[in-house]
């Protein structure tokens, strides 16, 4: 049997507040929380635990009062929570389990805060990419719920059912969706292993596959419209067609690659870099039309390949992201100038890349090793039989079709 109760201990000087705490008690075992607030005396009543109104109180002080009995009865009906869901586990506990699940609790409060809690450990640790992704899906949360915070008893199968239903309405793609409830879902995981939640599996009814993605490759006439665009010299549009081109001729690279490409990665004619993805590093023969992309700007300030990170006391990350959505929105403003029927992104550089080397019949195999993909079906088969001046020589073949 496990007991919860609002306590009051007066100050030992009359003048002063005294202080507001929990007390729990299992097994005879008592324990305190502090609640972190102070009443004097006269504005606690010990018999009803509840905080007592004066009329003729300053307002001030009356809202003081009325969100310190609000607090109480939120932090009493968590404590409770707590308290059932250990007894419904079955599993023996104690009064010290208790304040340290409400505690864990407290300090990040709901879904949302935890969720903050762990993106924030997450960039602590080092793991940026996965709290982005994480961030990511909680600022859709967010934006469904209004930017109001939610109890995890309140995360249940039908709230995630009515959040699905809203991205579908706005538009938001099948993969899209089920990118934001994965990550909701990792959170919520989380959650549960560290017992702030008992496993209720909100997710059970919302769609967590992966749909086979449309293709966003453009044919070889496109990369060739999109070269000889006349664009302004140090324009963005120019910047962002340049780097799209040198995303292609680098045999489909990632913007993020690109990004963290170093003068000192190109040497005796290779450019060897490490996929931001996998890790897995690849070697790219030095061609004619990446330099003429490189020789076009001033990036001697810095110790990048590219002008994508330019500023050296601002985060290099941020620099990234930013650059990125600015080059992104410029593409599409130039697909729609050649009145391509997909949007134009940076990542289109890639598939165009993957799709135009398999018409000019290069080996899947060939192909696979050039953009570094990293899958059992492929990569795992060919990586350590394929030689890469064949793969030089594949991507020489394509540039010289442009």
């Amino acid at each position: 049997m496990t007991t919860v109760k609002v306590k009051f201990r007066a100050s030992s000087t009359e003048s002063k507040e005294g202080v507001l705490y929990y007390r729990v008690i299992h097994n005879r075992m008592a324990r305190q929380i502090s609640t972190g607030s102070k009443l004097y005396d006269r504005e606690w009543d010990d018999v009803a635990q509840d905080v007592t109104l004066h009329s003729g109180v300053e307002s001030s002080r009356q809202e003081y009062l009325l969100s310190v009995r609000g607090k109480l009865e939120e932090d009493t009906a968590k404590l409770r929570s707590i308290v059932s869901r250990l007894e419904r586990n079955g599993r023996t506990y104690t009064a010290d389990k208790v304040v340290e699940i409400f505690r864990s609790n407290s300090e990040c409060g709901s879904f949302i805060s935890f969720a903050r809690h762990i993106i924030e450990d997450l960039k602590r640790i080092g793991k940026v990419r996965t709290s982005e992704t994480y961030a990511s899906a909680l600022q859709s949360f967010l934006r469904f719920r209004k930017r109001r915070d939610i109890f995890f008893d309140e995360m249940d199968s039908s709230l995630m059912v009515e959040y699905e239903s809203e991205l579908r309405r706005m538009g938001v793609c099948p993969n899209s969706t089920s990118f934001y409830m994965r990550n909701l879902r990792a959170i919520y995981n989380r959650a549960v292993e560290k017992e702030l939640t008992p496993q209720n599996y909100p997710f059970r009814h919302v769609y967590t596959g992966i749909d086979k993605t449309v293709k966003r490759a453009v044919p070889l006439k496109v990369i060739r419209q999109l070269r000889d665009l006349e664009l302004k010299a140090n324009s963005v549009d120019g910047l962002a067609r340049d780097l799209f081109l040198f995303s292609f001729y680098t045999r489909g690279m990632s913007f993020i690659d690109m990004a963290y490409l170093k003068k000192s990665d190109l040497r005796n004619g290779i450019l060897t870099y490490r996929r931001q993805k996998t890790g897995q590093q690849l070697f790219i023969k030095w061609e004619k039309p990446m330099q003429d992309i490189v020789a076009k700007y001033d990036t001697s300030a810095t110790p990048y390949l590219l002008p994508i990170i330019r500023d050296m006391k601002t985060d290099g990350r941020r620099q990234y992201l930013n650059a990125s959505h600015v080059v992104n929105a410029r593409l599409k403003k130039l697909g729609e100038l050649l009145k391509l029927p997909i949007p134009l992104t940076s990542y289109v550089a890639r598939h165009a890349w993957a799709s135009i080397a398999k018409s000019k019949n290069i080996p899947v195999s060939i192909i696979s090793e050039a953009m570094g993909h990293d899958s059992e079906n492929t990569t795992r088969i060919y990586l350590a039989s394929l030689d890469t001046s064949v793969v030089d020589k594949a991507n020489l073949v394509i540039l010289k079709s442009l």
